[in-house]
């Protein structure tokens, strides 16, 4: 495998996981009540540690990755000297400074017995932030740099509040049928259903805003690989946005039937595969020209 291609594999695998984390963080700690809040955060330990552990270890890799990249392959990829030079005089060395710091806090903060929801919470919208920092919008100066990050992370915090909220909304449907957390769950079902549209609606004007700052218009011209990828990328939000709306305005209401719940179950798998599609679309494109 190329480092080129190395280095998306690996941020996917970051930007997979950082998402998750801060998505499924702020929905236990901000929608859901408090006890079943409690008992998801005992289910989703395991996953959380690898998630955890995932993003640590993109983190490491990402560095090296960079240098082959950027030099002649991969015997650059521990040159001191272009290491050296990529972190002291690059966005992407300061980017990476960032995100190593916000995945030491995130690690250190897991041990916490108190607030540890909450310095989760933070330290995975630290490392969801620290991808603004290299991205597209560095090719901005000024005001319009500083403009740009903040639209880039208002897009990622919400996308990734509305997909790393999924896999929690999972576990919780088949709860609403019988049990202790019957009551809770309905309440943190439509919850999530009124939050996601405020979620969905800085989605689309983000990422409308995004695309003008970047190519200027509509990604219409498909020779260019950035693009047609963004063109499909869009697609797959379109559609994501289309199940979610179903969900919300066909299944979520007749959650008394078991049909419909098996139904809405589905179509919540679906948004998360679709979702994961995406977020390997954006790391892909990541790392091309856009024009």
């Amino acid at each position: 495998m190329t480092p080129e291609a190395s280095l998306i594999v690996c941020r996917l695998l970051f930007d997979a996981a950082a998402i998750w984390l801060w998505g499924a963080s702020a929905y236990l700690g901000s929608v859901v009540p408090d006890a079943l809040a409690r008992h998801l955060d005992q289910l989703l330990r395991p996953a959380r540690t690898i998630a955890i552990a995932t993003a640590l270890a993109a983190t490491a890799a990402m560095l090296p990755l960079r240098a082959a990249s950027i030099g002649n392959g991969w015997t650059d990829a521990f040159s001191g000297e272009l290491l050296h030079g990529i972190l002291l005089e690059t966005d992407v060395g300061r980017a990476w400074i960032f995100q190593a710091c916000a995945a030491a806090f995130l690690m250190a903060v897991t041990g916490l017995h108190e607030r540890r929801r909450l310095g989760q919470t933070v330290g995975a919208a630290l490392l969801l932030i620290s991808l603004t920092i290299s991205g597209h919008a560095a090719m901005n100066s000024g005001w319009l740099r500083i403009a740009h990050r903040l639209n880039d992370g208002l897009h990622l915090l919400a996308g990734g509040a509305w997909l790393g909220a999924l896999v929690p909304v999972l576990l919780i449907l088949p709860m609403l049928g019988a049990g202790r957390f019957q009551t809770e769950a309905r309440l943190a079902l439509m919850r999530f259903s009124s939050a996601g549209h405020i979620a969905v609606v800085l989605v689309i004007a983000s990422g409308i805003a995004n695309m003008l700052l970047v190519i200027g218009t509509v990604p219409l011209d498909w020779s260019v690989r950035y693009q047609w990828l963004l063109s499909i990328k869009v697609v797959l939000v379109g559609i994501m946005v289309l199940v979610a709306v179903v969900n919300r305005y066909v299944f979520v209401p007749r959650l008394a039937r078991d049909a419909s719940l098996r139904a809405l179950k589905a179509c919540i798998l679906a948004e998360i595969g679709l979702g994961v599609a995406v977020v390997g679309l954006v790391a892909w494109f990541g790392t091309l020209p856009p024009v």
